[in-house]
């Protein structure tokens, strides 16, 4: 039996993001049939659209498959009968993320956009937004799935749920996908003879690992991250290590993000040294310079692949979560 042609709705499709998200797409084609693709952004965000679309058009060219890539300033137009609707944008554009770091460094604060002061402050722009997309899926693609990157992904995957009234929704980010893909050769192992068990979600979670056998390995991987082997720490987090007599004691792996609160004096001092150093600056103010390179590399027509300087983004495998 043939499967029902899918149209997917990105919001925020501008973003540098978007080639990793189509080569997700591509890659699951088998999974999910997509017909069309509809990239989504505002009149503020129209020059990267059109960049990107036209490099997301490119990549499926490029494959096998007949899918079709419109873009839009018109949300309405395309969340009409989407059976999927991803959320990755950013309310304020980037010099607003800049913003919600120096202000809270300015204040000998950390500055970060998932948890704390700057957290909070894109979550309070983000989610009267991310409640008017719901309020036009509920008209538009009632029995469309939403599925949410947008940061921060808890609170705003939970305003949805809460104060939406939607519970066809997932939040995702790339943290649990990067530790399974990283973690078992550090070990001598591959991701489908370990078994993963996690406490929390995305941002904030912890996790056990058990080998074939069902024996927990969730000490050996311990001992491998204190060896100096790959762990898969994201681009955008600093990779001070942690206590390694406390995560012996609690027999367990936290997320790269656990560092703003386990090792916080030294997270800040290093947010800071960067702020303070303008030849450097916060993680808003590096992305800013990483999206120009990008974008630069997205106008070559004769590109039709993700280039693999978008892992300096921060965001690798997401589209595998």
């Amino acid at each position: 039996m043939s499967k029902k042609p899918v149209k997917i709705v990105t919001i925020g499709g501008g973003s540098s993001y978007t080639p990793e998200l189509m080569e997700g797409f591509i890659k699951r084609y088998d999974e999910l049939p997509i017909k069309e693709i509809w990239l989504v952004d505002i009149e503020d965000g129209k020059e990267k659209l059109e960049i990107v679309g036209k490099m997301a058009q490119r990549m499926w060219d490029a494959s096998p498959y007949d899918v079709k890539v419109h873009l839009t300033l018109d949300r309405r137009e395309a969340l009409k009968d989407a059976d999927f609707v991803t959320t990755q944008f950013r309310v304020g554009l980037l010099n607003a993320r800049i913003k919600d770091e120096r202000i809270p460094f300015s204040y000998g604060m950390l500055g970060q956009e998932t948890n704390g002061a700057g957290g909070m402050f894109k979550a309070l722009r983000t989610i009267p937004v991310i409640l008017s997309i719901v309020e036009d899926m509920k008209e538009l693609c009632p029995d469309a799935w939403l599925v949410n990157f947008t940061n921060p992904s808890g609170m705003v995957t939970e305003a949805v749920m809460r104060f939406g009234k939607w519970d066809k929704v997932i939040g995702l980010c790339n943290v649990p996908v990067g530790a399974m893909l990283d973690e078992p050769k550090t070990i001598g192992k591959t991701l489908d003879q370990l078994t993963y068990k996690f406490a929390g979600l995305n941002h904030f979670h912890w996790h056990k690992v058990y080998d074939e056998n069902g024996k927990e390995v969730t000490k050996d991987i311990i001992e491998a991250m204190y060896e100096g082997k790959d762990m898969g720490i994201p681009a955008n987090i600093h990779d001070i290590p942690f206590f390694k007599e406390q995560l012996l004691q609690m027999n367990m792996i936290p997320c790269g993000y656990h560092r703003y609160y386990y090792r916080e004096e030294e997270m800040l001092a290093h947010g800071l040294e960067e702020y303070n150093d303008p030849k450097v600056g916060t993680r808003g103010q590096q992305v800013q310079q990483t999206e120009h390179e990008l974008f630069e590399l997205y106008k070559n027509p004769d590109l039709d692949h993700k280039p693999e300087q978008l892992a300096k983004r921060g965001g690798a495998h997401y589209s595998d979560a």
